[in-house]
């Protein structure tokens, strides 16, 4: 399962020496510092690193749970979906926990609470598009001054006093800005479909809160809430910028939307988590894509600055650049992560890039100071669909490097081929599907044929919110991809459900879940795996399947006496490097030989992808995996939860 060529070889040779001669060239990303871990992606570009190297290959294996901290009773109902990273700085962890979205404050050495805040916003709360208890929060100090922040379920800005997690009167009202409030647009305070799952980003005086909504797949109206993006000062609340991602008029991009459709379109928010480079002062927003996922005819254009990075002004908001990923979404392709800010060395010259992971397991990468890639970006004619009323885009960029990191479209030759009796099956229901390479559009569906679009990736990924990590002594990118199966078919809305014309679904006649055959998944493996991109080179390292086989792929009776490979497992997963490892739980459970249910926290060498070690999980990987330093142990952290069983963190340490 793992593949490294002489050539890449060679190239990460080359890559360690010009790190031993540059470093000094550039404004590096170096992952957290100090033992700590101050921000949601361990630093301001993501890099979700970590220098630490108590833990490796020779002890990983003997990792004991130090400590768990369990958030059944932080919310009205337990949280079965807890994906946050939390923080460590000065010597408090930090985290937000639980379906009513509480923050708390723990002893790193120990995880005892040392203080609990929670809000209860009632009816907005339970209106809310984004609930549980997203995915973190964010520290801010000044002088001695040191704050929390983070945004409710009902979309409320809070500022916390660190030491004590009581709310900081001197911010907003009383400690709250109200984010429905002040955003250039009326909303209904209660009922707006408009919320934040992520954690704000604070880079020096200056909150950035995105916005995110309901799923778009089944929109009620063509309409909806704009998801802009602003700044707040982290002293006072004050906002100090507002960016649209839907251009208002005489706005540069506003000509990209044909019609009035910029009027009532909606959407098109940072969901995600975003990326900032304080030396630069530009911050990076990976914005989604406009109202309704997958029809698009009421927003003819290729609508900007919907799946599009743009980067603009810290303090400002003023747009710096732009790039749009995708014209015209119709694949809910997002951009589903934040972009990684890496220092890089290309053609003997060092560039201040970024790099972007996609749901379709493309990776972009550019200039990071004026948006123009580093790789040619090719815009390749795009396959035209026959939906009634919608408008394509004739193109879509395609960079010339890396490659594909994992498989996007679907083709014959994704198939399942364990045995040629299955890869015959699988030929024919695939054949009640249509089939084509990425950016193939959706169809009408239609139970005689084609029932569907079928994508590899489709809707979770892919690569989706956790993103990548990387290693900036090496310059090697390692993300995580999906090697799942979705359709994408449109039908009429049911009456009085949607004023559109079409929503994502399958006709009543025909199947309305992912095919398989005989319970068998339709494609083949991997099911998830995780990639090296050398990205001084843009190169493929090594690839190696991430995750055990699951249970009903390793006991199904079809292939029994077969040797299977390890497949690896789908799910939504980060991956955390240190010094020499890179480290990532498994998805779900399955049953190892000794007939324990569990999952594994999965340790990799960065250099080749080898195996170097597993610990036990009680359940799978639910947030991504940080790690700190505390009084001389290293930790690392991991929320981990599933079906019927809570959320709870997870700490790690080598034993005493």
């Amino acid at each position: 399962m793992i593949r490294v060529s002489s050539k890449c070889r060679a190239a990460a040779f080359v890559s360690a020496y010009l790190s031993c001669l540059l470093p000094l060239l550039l404004y590096g990303q170096t992952g957290a510092k100090n033992g700590e871990w101050p921000t949601y992606g361990g630093d301001l570009g993501n890099t979700r690193y970590s220098p630490l190297a108590q833990i490796d290959a020779s002890n990983f294996n003997k990792l004991k749970i130090a400590w768990t901290f369990k958030t059944d009773n932080l919310g009205p109902f337990p949280e079965y979906k807890f994906e946050s990273t939390p923080l460590m700085v000065n010597g408090v962890l930090y985290t937000t926990a639980g379906s009513r979205r509480a923050v708390v404050a723990l002893d790193p050495g120990t995880g005892e609470m040392l203080w609990m805040h929670r809000e209860h916003e009632g009816a907005r709360g339970e209106a809310a598009p984004r609930q549980l208890s997203g995915r973190g929060l964010a520290y801010w100090s000044h002088g001695a001054a040191e704050r929390i922040f983070y945004v409710t379920p009902g979309y409320r800005l809070i500022a916390l006093n660190a030491k004590t997690g009581t709310p900081v009167t001197t911010f907003g009202d009383g400690g709250v800005v109200d984010l429905r409030l002040n955003d250039d647009q009326t909303m209904d305070l209660i009922n707006a479909d408009i919320g934040f799952q992520a954690a704000p980003v604070v880079a020096g005086n200056t909150i950035i809160v995105g916005a995110a909504h309901l799923a778009g797949e089944e929109p009620k109206s063509r309409a909806n809430v704009k998801g802009y993006v602003r700044g707040f000062d982290a002293r006072t609340g004050r906002r100090l910028w507002i960016f649209h991602t839907i251009p208002q008029k005489g706005e540069f991009g506003r000509d990209t939307w044909k019609g009035n459709s910029a009027d009532y379109t909606g959407n098109t928010g940072v969901w995600t988590q975003i990326s900032v480079d304080e030396e630069l002062g530009m911050a990076y927003l990976p914005v989604e894509l406009p109202t309704s996922d997958s029809y698009g005819a009421y927003r003819p254009g290729n609508g900007l600055f919907g799946e599009s990075i743009v980067a603009v002004d810290l303090k400002t908001g003023q747009r710096k650049w732009h790039y749009q990923l995708v014209h015209h979404g119709l694949w809910d392709f997002d951009i589903p992560c934040a972009p990684v800010l890496v220092d890089i060395t290309v053609d003997g010259k060092p560039v201040k890039a970024l790099a972007q992971p996609t749901k379709q397991s493309i990776l972009y990468v550019f200039n990071r100071v004026t948006g123009k890639p580093i790789w040619p970006i090719v815009e390749r004619p795009a396959p035209k669909g026959d939906v009634p009323g919608e408008w394509y885009a004739t193109t879509q960029p395609i960079p010339t490097k890396p490659p594909f990191y994992g498989r996007n479209g679907f083709s014959a030759g994704d198939l399942i081929d364990f045995t040629p009796d299955l890869k015959q099956q699988a030929l024919k229901i695939a054949s009640k599907y249509k089939l084509g390479p990425v950016f193939t559009p959706p169809v009408v569906s239609n139970p005689k044929g084609p029932i569907a679009t079928l994508i590899i990736g489709y809707p979770f990924g892919g690569t989706n919110w956790p993103g990548g990590s990387y290693d900036p002594e090496t310059r090697i990118l390692y993300v995580f991809s999906e090697g799942s199966v979705g359709i994408l078919g449109l039908v009429p809305p049911d009456a009085g459900t949607s004023d559109m014309a079409y929503v994502v679904g399958t006709d009543p006649g025909a199947e309305d879940s992912p095919p398989t055959v005989q319970g068998l998944p339709i494609i083949k493996p991997p099911y998830g795996q995780i990639s090296a991109i050398n990205l001084d080179s843009g190169e493929i390292l090594w690839q190696v399947a991430h995750g055990e086989t699951p249970d009903k792929i390793r006991n199904s009776p079809l292939l029994k006496g077969l040797d299977l490979p390890r497949t690896g497992r789908p799910g939504i997963i980060g991956v955390l490097t240190t010094k020499t490892l890179v480290i990532a739980g498994e998805a779900g459970v399955f049953t190892d030989a000794a007939g324990h249910k569990g999952a594994l926290l999965c340790a990799y060498d960065k250099a080749t992808g080898r195996n170097a070690a597993a610990v036990p999980m009680p359940s799978g990987q639910t947030g991504s995996p940080m790690t700190y330093m505390f009084h001389g142990e290293q930790y690392i952290v991991v929320a981990v939860g599933g079906q019927g069983i809570a959320g709870e963190l997870l700490a790690f340490r080598l034993p005493n």
